[in-house]
């Protein structure tokens, strides 16, 4: 009798001493269930995007409903440039506020590669990599995953922090050197948030912003506390500085092997002034770069190709050209000799180039 309350002591003892010591499966199980459970969520966070010797930083604000609904408001902390990417039934947009103008396409996005900061993208990351590491840290959990970005292959893994209750926390993606080049801090997540019917439309976001002042029923949740600084944010974001004249050339720090300058030409237009510089050799390309004014009325532009984060802007990437908006000039990439891995190569090294005249 004495043995049988023995072993039943020791064995009680042992189950108490491993209880409460979360396992891999339980952790990804737990953060599965939140996450396909979540009819919508909304996120708020810091992104650091490193190029170079630069950092750039946005604040971010996600917006999720089912199905394939999303908003990602990205505002850039040094120049308060403002872009959202909207996913509807409709498609896919990039809006920029500021030039009162969208760019609309088909696209898989968001599932078409990596995602720092929308959720059911990383939850795939994590459960689709078999080789993934595993590690208890301070305050919570690490797991380190394999990364997708076809368009930037250099970055090759993420590291994903979780409190002890199976919250992300951040995001990093790590290069093939072991260099930090994206991190993304979450600040929030609240997975019951809810919004209202037509709030992942395109015109609720051209009407807010072009009213300057959104009602109380442009809320984005039923927290009230979750935009107490839309209004001073779109105020700000919708003042446009329009640049009707290129004082200073921009040149590109990364030129493909055997290819130079041939030509340089500015031209007027109706509203500022193109330059078109001409380069040439085994691996010929333009570089366009145009002044921009705000449309008098939103102006929808249908395109093809798929986004792309750049350290200070969203791209649109296609075979043979990449297009973006930065500090109120418009600029393209073009070349139907040159890869896309190429013409991404010259526009990011464009993006840290001092201006010189």
């Amino acid at each position: 009798m004495k043995k049988k309350l023995l072993f039943l002591l020791v064995g009680g003892l042992f189950l108490l001493g491993g209880c409460g010591k979360a396992t891999e499966s339980d952790i990804i199980k737990d953060l599965t269930k939140k996450i396909n459970n979540a009819n919508s969520y909304y996120i708020e966070g810091t992104l650091e995007i490193v190029n170079n010797e630069d950092i750039y930083t946005y604040d971010v604000e996600v917006s999720y409903a089912r199905k394939d609904n999303y908003k990602v408001r990205l505002v850039n902390n040094v120049n308060n440039h403002e872009q959202i990417i909207l996913r509807n039934s409709e498609g896919v947009y990039v809006v920029t506020p500021r030039i009162n103008k969208s760019f609309k396409f088909q696209s898989d996005w968001p599932y078409n590669n990596s995602q720092v900061y929308l959720l059911s993208p990383l939850l795939e990351d994590i459960t689709s990599d078999d080789n993934r590491v595993f590690e208890e840290v301070k305050d919570g959990y690490k797991l380190t995953v394999a990364a997708n970005y076809p368009n930037n292959p250099k970055l090759v893994k993420q590291e994903i922090l979780l409190d002890k209750n199976s919250n992300i926390k951040s995001v990093t993606v790590i290069d093939k050197d072991g260099n930090k080049q994206i991190s993304m801090n979450y600040k929030k997540i609240d997975l019951n948030s809810k919004f209202k019917n037509s709030y992942f439309d395109l015109k609720e976001i051209i009407d807010v912003k072009e009213d300057n002042t959104p009602s109380e029923d442009n809320t984005t949740t039923e927290n009230k506390n979750t935009n107490t600084n839309d209004n001073k944010e779109q105020k700000d974001s919708t003042k446009t500085e329009e640049t009707s004249s290129i004082e200073d050339v921009i040149y590109p720090m990364y030129l493909p092997s055997n290819t130079h300058l041939s030509n340089k030409e500015k031209v007027t237009k109706e509203s500022g002034e193109r330059l078109i510089l001409t380069f040439d050799g085994d691996n010929p390309f333009m570089l366009i770069e145009e002044t921009i004014a705000k449309e008098k009325e939103h102006l929808i532009v249908p395109t093809y190709g798929d986004l792309e984060l750049m350290a200070s802007t969203i791209a649109i990437v296609n075979e043979n050209s990449v297009n973006w908006i930065d500090n109120n000039i418009e600029y393209y990439v073009v070349s139907d000799k040159l890869s896309k891995q190429e013409l991404l190569n010259i526009a990011r090294s464009i993006s840290v180039l001092p201006v010189s005249k």
